[in-house]
């Protein structure tokens, strides 16, 4: 019997893991999707802590309409800005396990028009 999708998911987040590490120049950028949210994080993995996070449940982008993967342009500029002022302007794109496709690739160019490099 095959895996199930979550651990098809765990299995590929594990393998791109291994090679994908964020350092203090630069910082992981993570993302999370479930069913009806999207959430992104950048992190530095020497240290162990989260840097910068954005995510479609934020007080100002609650109120954005559209679809999702317009929603998730919107967390990806948002995490950009926020980013910039942190004083982050490149880091390494970990897509989680998911496919570089719908709202993961949406939010990624978001991230890029917002300013990152990746």
């Amino acid at each position: 019997m095959g895996l199930t999708k979550p651990e098809r998911r765990n299995r590929i987040r594990r393998r791109i893991r291994k090679t994908s590490f964020g350092t203090t120049e630069r910082p992981r950028l993570s993302v999370y999707r479930s069913n009806k949210e999207i959430y992104a994080q950048i992190i530095n993995d020497v240290t162990g802590e989260t840097l910068v996070a954005a995510s479609s449940r934020d007080k100002e982008l609650e109120k954005a309409k559209g679809t999702k993967s317009e929603i998730a342009v919107a967390v990806g500029k948002a995490l950009a800005k926020k980013a910039q002022t942190a004083g982050i302007e490149a880091v390494a794109f970990d897509r989680g396990g998911y496919q570089y496709h719908g709202r993961v690739k949406s939010l990624a160019e978001g991230a890029r028009e917002g300013g990152l490099k990746f």
